[in-house]
């Protein structure tokens, strides 16, 4: 793509003046101070300016000059057309009150904003409307007649896009409105650390839009008093005072804190300066020797002009930060601080290591002229060169959001370096280097001594290992920018040393789901895809850590570093590193209330529970002790939210790598059930035991038979040749620590409680009763039934025809949790609470195990029927009544619905002509709300056919391409573990 700085030689200006129309969005004030400095421009060049925005109309007075010759000149106008992202604080968005309050500002009223925006235009006479990035500008300018021109790194329907993953797509709708509504758009001129924007047809690049200083890094420091060789850092989260309890103590001896935005009312300490609220930043920074902050565009654009090391904490949801992280660290520019690290005043290591960085921006910084020429060429008629890569660049939007938005299986999902770096042909993606021949993945086997265990030929442990082989730190930087996590990866173990690494596969729940949890018969398939795990063992003394680990290790003892690959694009933290003393209370390990208590402090690093949790459930039920620090990599291709037990592949993975490293002989039984109470008890998660018995346990193209009481593996069912299992991911997340799942399970212990108590006093009249009986010994046998009711443990073992005889009908559809303490006390469930102000659905969840467990039952024993089109339909129509009931129970959704529903317009369209069906039978899978569906059907190249149009028409519907899981592997145990090391040649053990 041509540099659009040489728009800035173009021919001088028209001489008749311009009116614009510029659209503002109210989200943040760094759209607001770029703008200032494109409207500075066209003011400066004797045009008209109208802003409609929700800014406050001082942030443009205070900032733009005041001449003669620009009076008139400028007009603000209140607007409230979109609402960007709604924050909980300055670090975190809530995505569904975001998809909420836009439908609220911009959906609902839409009509109404189309008929006004139309007459503004019309009554100002407007030459060009600048959105900024407003959508419906667009669509109004296209109304009227007007060309329109959009600035900005990012769109909002690629930032939407993300929170409907999270959220639930029943707002999808409000993406597809306003992609329209930019399609509609003549030229984006795209800023540096750009998202992708696949609806704008043409593009042209400028460069970044920065603030000029005002005063000198003297005299600021002289107006503060602060003294010339004093060390400074700026304090800049926005526009989002959060209140902060800053502490003398936190920053290093000598230094000194300037605080942006502070409240009137905030205390700070002596070494903090709050500044005044119209202080003019780029000064501050100018002055500054390095700044802490959130990354936004505003705040990254001016630590490049500035050459300010950013000290950046991550954010929640704020799905433009990681290209706006990956520009800054490409000039060398920034680090991250954990937001625990940042909460809990951890700042010196980072502030020392800030100022051992030489950010090296040096390219130009006047995208404000350069964006005004273009707007004004635009206005007049004059058509910018067009890009020749527009197309190409399209294609590779498109290819990045599928990255974000699908992260399919196997696939490194950092963004990719040729996205956003590239300064030529943006067309030339080098895709075909990604691929590699099988010679050069085996090629990587030689840097290493397999001293223990087989490869098994699983071409994801290949790549695994191939991904070891590739961590060469001196090569990573003479390669360039590299993704983060890579980067700490490098470091984290010693190449001369053993490492173990076990391998644990997700799982498709073809059978039981969220029957397991009350005793029930499951059946599971271990899928194909699968988690890696890393560890080494690593005395203190010689562990190799990250610049910031380092630091805090020296001041606080041994740290346990964790690195998790893929974590860039969901925008967690790729690291997580802690002391085993955080774990302990004196010389006991701390409550796993504690634990979680500890996790949740920062959402960012949440993940790190599913890890760090498998120590500390080893030293509590197992009273291990780990006398020396570990080294951890997470590598896992289960793609979260999709209910195929990510999480449980990632507990089992690490708590077997753990064990190989540190000689633990833990059976494959015992090593789920422990990793069970790492979701139960360190991450809060209320889920039954056959996600990780499955991981654990489970055999490739095999379904594992077991009954969950609590976990008796019965058997090891083979898959018939003729029938086959695919999983479809819905798109919707899911989640067993969501609400919905939670209040199921209580609704179901509720149920349970109720049928013992019934079952009790039952049991008590009949002893006492006089009514004639068929026999003595009948009388007997109907109390002692009552009687191991009264005490029931599993509510599975309750048969369907008992429960509809004697219990049904007294269980309520709906119970308040008030009403159920006072009379029942408690529902006997260690991992969940009743709230007593909420109202459960109890009948829907009780019924379901008890029938769930008698489909179970019938399925497995159908599997070994002869193979007939009547025995699939049997079979299907017991995975249809699953699918159903769990949607009684609260736990379906509209997409896995939709694709059962597709299943079966398969299956009756094949009927109709007279033709046997390929696909039988479809049901939701796992803790349901959401996730993945499990299809059966004929194992034959037709159904293969079917599935691929599913997946199309699903897409036509809802825009979204569900991932397909097709395939089993071995479970944990069956895999053993791998003990490697690195040959004396290899280029990384020579380092």
């Amino acid at each position: 793509m041509p540099p659009a700085g040489d728009a800035a030689h173009a021919p001088p200006p028209p001489h008749r003046r311009l009116v614009f129309a510029f659209y503002l969005t109210g989200h943040g004030f760094g759209h607001a101070t770029r703008a200032i400095e494109v409207v500075r421009h066209l003011i400066a060049a004797g045009h008209e300016v109208h802003v409609a925005t929700a800014v406050p109309e001082f942030v443009f007075t205070a900032e733009l000059p005041r001449s003669p010759s620009s009076q008139g000149l400028l007009h603000i106008r209140r607007a409230i057309l979109d609402c960007g992202a709604v924050q909980t604080d300055a670090l975190t968005v809530d995505p569904l009150a975001s998809l909420l309050k836009y439908h609220e500002t911009a959906v609902v009223p839409r009509e109404s904003i189309l008929r006004t925006e139309a007459e503004w235009l019309t009554s100002i006479n407007a030459d060009l409307v600048i959105s900024d990035v407003v959508p419906v500008a667009c669509r109004v300018a296209a109304d009227v007649g007007i060309p329109s021109v959009c600035i900005g790194n990012f769109s909002w329907d690629y930032i939407y896009a993300e929170y409907i993953v999270a959220s639930g797509d029943h707002h999808r709708s409000i993406v597809w409105q306003i992609a329209e509504d930019y399609s509609h758009c003549d030229i984006l001129l795209r800023l540096p650390g750009y998202c992708p924007m696949p609806a704008f047809r043409d593009v042209t690049d400028v460069p970044l839009v920065v603030r000029g200083l005002r005063k000198s890094r003297s005299e600021v420091r002289k107006e503060l008093g602060i003294a010339e060789n004093a060390k400074v850092v700026v304090f800049n989260f926005g526009g989002q005072p959060a209140g902060w309890n800053l502490k003398q103590e936190w920053l290093p001896d000598g230094w000194i804190c300037l605080v942006c935005g502070a409240s009137d009312s905030q205390e700070v300490p002596p070494n903090f300066i709050k500044l005044a609220k119209d202080a003019y930043t780029p000064d501050a920074m100018a002055a500054s020797d390095c700044m802490l902050g959130k990354i936004g565009y505003g705040t990254a654009s001016e630590a490049l002009a500035y050459k300010l090391p950013f000290i950046f904490v991550r954010r929640d949801y704020f799905n433009e930060e990681p290209f706006l992280r990956n520009l800054l660290e490409h000039y060398q520019g920034s680090i991250e601080m954990t937001r625990r690290d940042f909460l809990h005043g951890h700042w010196k290591p980072y502030l020392l290591r800030a100022l051992t960085l030489q950010p090296c921006y040096d390219g130009p910084t006047n995208g404000g002229e350069v964006a005004a020429r273009i707007l004004e060429d635009t206005a007049v008629g004059k058509k910018c060169i067009s890009d020749k890569f527009n197309g190409a660049r399209r294609l590779q939007d498109a290819i990045v959001l599928g990255y974000q938005l699908q992260r399919a299986p196997g696939r490194d999902i950092a963004i990719p370096d040729w996205y956003s770096l590239s300064e030529t042909e943006v067309g030339a993606c080098p895709i075909s280097e990604n691929i590699k021949t099988k010679e050069s993945t085996e090629s990587c086997f030689e840097d290493f001594e397999i001293l223990h265990g087989e490869l098994q030929g699983l071409p994801d442990t290949m790549s695994f290992l191939k991904s070891l082989s590739e961590l060469n730190q001196s090569e990573l930087k003479s390669n360039g920018k590299q993704p983060q996590e890579r980067i700490a990866a490098s470091v984290l173990f010693d190449w001369e040393e053993e490492m173990y690494i076990a391998r644990a596969p997700g799982r498709l729940d073809v059978m039981g789901g969220i029957g397991d949890y009350s005793g029930s018969l499951v059946l599971q398939l271990p899928l194909r895809e699968a988690c890696h795990v890393a560890v080494q063992r690593n005395h203190p003394s010689n562990q190799k850590l990250w610049e910031n680990t380092q630091a805090r290790r020296l001041e606080n003892g041994g740290m346990e570093p964790v690195v998790s690959f893929g974590s860039e694009l969901s925008n967690r933290s790729p690291t997580f590193d802690m002391k085993l003393s955080d774990l302990m209370d004196v010389d006991k390990p701390i409550s796993y209330e504690k634990a979680r208590e500890f996790f949740c402090r920062n959402p960012s690093q949440k993940w790190a529970a599913y890890v760090a949790g498998t120590i500390l459930v080893l030293m509590t039920e197992l009273d291990v002790k780990f006398t020396d620090s570990m080294s951890i990599l997470v590598s896992s291709d289960v793609p979260e939210g999709k209910g195929i037990s990510s999480s449980a592949s990632v507990e089992v993975a690490t708590m077997a790598a753990i064990a190989a490293a540190y000689g633990l002989n833990i059976a494959p039984r015992d090593l789920a059930l422990l990793c069970q109470k790492v979701e139960n008890h360190v991450v809060g998660a209320p889920c039954g035991v056959m996600d990780q018995m499955t991981s654990a346990c489970g055999e490739a193209n095999k379904l594992l038979a077991m009954v969950c009481q609590p976990a008796e593996v019965k058997e090891l069912v083979a898959i018939p040749n003729h029938m086959r299992f695919w999983g479809l991911d819905s798109g919707i997340r899911h989640s067993v620590g969501g609400g919905d799942y939670g209040s199921v399970r209580v609704g179901t212990y509720m149920g349970r409680k109720m049928i013992k108590c019934a079952a009790s006093d039952l049991a008590s009249e009949s002893s006492v009763s006089d009514a004639p009986v068929q026999s003595n010994d009948y009388k007997q046998n109907a109390i002692e039934l009552l009687k191991s009711e009264a005490s029931l443990e599993y509510l599975c073992n309750i048969p369907p025809h008992r429960y509809e005889a004697i219990y049904s009908k007294d269980i309520p559809e709906v119970i308040t949790g008030d009403a159920f303490l006072k009379k029942y006390g408690d529902h006997d469930d260690t991992v969940t609470a009743i709230d007593p102000k909420r109202s459960y659905n109890v009948k829907a969840p009780t019924r379901h195990p008890i029938y769930e467990n008698f489909r179970v039952e019938t399925f497995k024993a159908l599997l070994e029927a002869a193979n007939t089109d009547e025995q699939l339909s049997a079979l299907g129509e017991l995975m249809y009544q699953c699918h159903y009931s769990y949607n009684a129970c609260g736990l379906g959704s509209d997409g896995t619905d939709l694709l059962v529903n597709l299943v079966q317009e398969m299956q009756h369209r094949n009927m109709s002509k007279g033709e046997s069906p390929s696909l039988f039978g479809a049901k939701i899978t796992g803790g349901g709300s959401g996730g993945s569906v499990c299809v059966m059907g004929k194992n034959c190249l037709k159904s293969s056919e079917e599935i691929i149009e599913i997946q199309q028409r699903y897409k036509a519907a809802t825009g979204y391409l569900p991932i397909l899981f097709d395939g089993s592997s071995p479970g944990a145990a069956k895999f053993g573990y791998l003990k490697i090391r690195r040959r004396p040649s290899s280029p990384i053990a020579a380092k």
